[in-house]
């Protein structure tokens, strides 16, 4: 008997002992499991972190912006920059109207998404981390077909974030030569919300902006339909009268598209359409500040008159920017292209820009005194604030980390680095 007790005993603190190993194997698999995730989790918050430094453009003073999952998390100011002491911090540049980039025309037969990503890439090395991809007057088919493709690059995770939506630029302007500018006469017409409906279909509802001639038969009750259905309406490439173009805000418009271009050569110096546009309140004019589509004193009075709070710059630049100078077929036309502006000799009419809106902030700096602060809110905050694009446009905490980073010498800019939602894009080295 005693020894029958003594071996259940020992078997109990055997399987006791068992028992135990059993729970300390279990514990040591879930701790494992545990350091791993933790470790992961860090390894994964550190990956989506990043940080640059250099001065920041609205002070001049050192700076150092932290990202997290794409946002800028921190912003933290130091008494010592360690490197890039010389190199601006600004929010990355937004272009709402560009034709094309680098032989990449959006309204062109062969647009494709590698295309939209070739134009997009080339964008970012010169500072521009946001842009409307923008089709003008042409074949109603290939516009449908082109805002598709636009449409699919939109969704493509590698370039997307760089584009918010699309300027349609036409084809609801006026045919008279001069104010359609560069524009073919025979695809203007008259606005039609059911063809429109088709274009912003084709478009997946990512048409934001439309430039429409106030003149038109209907343009009116268009332009309130369009405002209506959350698109903003821009007046351009047009002959409207000081009441046309009333009429046309109260229905809801608020920009102007390229003020003092798509006009004709010869004006009436009383009777125009751009004293209303200039004197309008509500009307935000876009510019462009190429040196060459208007002149100095152009540029110095409408930013006197509307201010740095109420004007955008724009480069309108051609799929030509870039290009070596020379004479080429586009859209039916044969451009020119000086190094400094496309021109469309057949009309005597500039067709569009061959700079990018980097080249706007450092002509506007040079002909109206303005501060780097004033040019970089509008060619980045006040397109941003007039889009509605609130995650972008500012250096501040909680906004993406679109961030383009430069030098400055004599009002030029050179560009070291680009970030679009916290990750570099481009770098000069």
């Amino acid at each position: 008997m005693i020894l029958l007790c003594k071996y259940l005993v020992n078997l109990s603190e055997y399987l006791l002992f068992l028992k135990l190993n059993q729970i300390i194997m279990k514990i040591a698999l879930i701790s494992t499991f545990l350091i791993t995730l933790l470790i992961q989790t860090t390894s994964n918050q550190m990956n989506s972190r990043e940080s640059v430094s250099g001065v920041h453009y609205l002070d001049g003073k050192p700076v150092t912006l932290e990202f997290n999952d794409g946002n800028i998390s921190e912003i933290i100011r130091t008494k010592e920059l360690v490197k890039n002491s010389s190199w601006f911090l600004a929010p990355g540049l937004i272009d709402v109207q560009i034709n094309g980039y680098m032989g990449v025309d959006f309204s062109g037969p062969n647009l494709t998404v590698e295309a939209v990503k070739k134009a997009t890439k080339a964008l970012w090395r010169v500072g521009v981390t946001s842009y409307f991809p923008t089709i003008i007057t042409s074949d109603f088919s290939l516009m449908k077909k082109n805002f598709a493709i636009l449409a699919k690059a939109m969704e493509d995770k590698e370039i997307g974030n760089s584009i918010p939506g699309f300027h349609l630029e036409g084809p609801y302007i006026s045919p008279i030569d001069g104010y359609r500018g560069a524009h073919l006469e025979k695809y203007t017409r008259e606005p039609s919300w059911k063809e429109f409906l088709e274009l912003q279909n084709a478009a997946k509802n990512n048409i934001i902006l439309i430039t429409v001639a106030p003149e038109l038969d209907g343009a009116i009750p268009f332009i309130k339909k369009i405002v209506d259905s959350g698109v903003m309406v821009s007046l351009g490439h047009h002959n409207g009268s000081a009441s046309q173009i009333k009429d046309a805000v109260n229905a809801g418009a608020r920009m102007a598209t390229h003020l003092g271009n798509g006009c004709a050569n010869m004006i009436n110096r009383h009777n125009n359409p751009i004293w209303p546009q200039l004197s309008e309140d509500l009307i935000t004019p876009s510019l462009i500040a190429d040196g060459f589509h208007l002149n100095r004193e152009e540029i110095r009075t409408f930013y006197k008159t509307k201010g740095a709070d109420n004007t955008i710059l724009v480069s309108d630049a051609l799929d030509l920017a870039g290009l070596p100078p020379g004479e080429y077929i586009r859209g039916e036309r044969k451009l020119l292209l000086t190094p400094n502006v496309v021109k469309f000799p057949g009309i005597n009419a500039l067709a569009g820009a061959a700079s990018p809106i980097s080249k706007c902030v450092e002509v506007v700096m040079d002909f109206t005194n303005c501060s780097l602060e004033d040019a970089i809110k509008m060619t980045s905050s006040n397109p941003a604030k007039m889009f509605s694009l609130n995650d972008r446009g500012l250096i501040k905490k909680g906004r993406r980390g679109d961030i383009v980073m430069f030098t400055m010498s004599d009002n030029k800019i050179n560009i070291k680095k680009t970030f679009v939602a916290g990750k570099e894009v481009y770098s000069l080295d």
